[in-house]
């Protein structure tokens, strides 16, 4: 009998095949210590042919920013529903955030830390990403303003700085609990919720906090 010939893998499953090697690699052991070699084995492929995929060891960590940021920001969105209350859509969007953090913690340390520690073009691929979910951060507080009818008394700079704020701390909190063993995502989003909603819920009510100089000049 001949041999039997094994079936063809398709290009497009054989590339991700080396950009899950890749991710985990880089994730793990830094962009830096990382080596084809390393990746082409944990891929099962030739490292010939991680080059001829992928180009270079640039194109491929980029690749895998872009990838990873992709599944991010589509996590996030997916699991907002515009129909329900505004506390529930910030709810929803941080569990999200967190359960695809906590689930793809190689993919989270490449956009993280790795590609943000090591200069352009890397820290520029996770930039359009953060603006992205700055931005869809942003409705969920303008949705809270509607839903509070308080639309003309919050300034855009405030509700922008709002948003990066949020962000800012879900990304700081979302390495903290990897690193943190038994802290679930649940834990997570439940303690940034907490942070965040007692005050945006006084800023909607038209309860800000206000500096003690600001009080005293008003007062004075």
């Amino acid at each position: 009998m001949g041999a039997v010939k094994t079936k063809r893998m398709p290009r497009a499953v054989r590339e991700q095949q080396m950009l899950d090697a890749a991710v985990r690699t880089f994730g793990q052991r830094g962009y830096m210590a990382a080596s084809m070699d390393e990746i082409a084995e944990l891929a099962g492929v030739s490292k010939p042919l991680v080059y001829l995929y992928l180009n270079s060891k640039e194109d491929l960590f980029t690749a895998c920013i872009r990838r990873e940021a992709a599944a991010l920001t589509a996590a996030v969105r997916a699991g907002v529903h515009p129909e329900l209350p505004a506390d529930r859509q910030l709810w929803d969007g941080l569990r999200s955030f967190f359960t695809h953090t906590a689930q793809n913690p190689d993919g989270w340390s490449v956009l993280h830390l790795q590609a943000r520690t090591h200069g352009e073009p890397f820290a520029s691929e996770v930039a359009v990403m953060r603006a992205e979910i700055v931005a869809f951060v942003t409705e969920l507080i303008l949705a809270a303003a509607r839903e509070a009818h308080r639309d003309p008394d919050l300034p855009e700079r405030e509700i922008a700085g709002l948003a990066e704020a949020l962000v800012g701390a879900a990304e700081s909190l979302a390495a903290w609990a990897n690193a943190t063993p038994g802290v679930t995502e649940t834990e997570a989003a439940a303690t940034l919720m907490n942070f965040a909603w007692s005050g945006l819920g006084n800023l909607m009510a038209g309860r800000p906090w206000t500096p003690p100089e600001a009080a005293a000049q008003t007062s004075g």
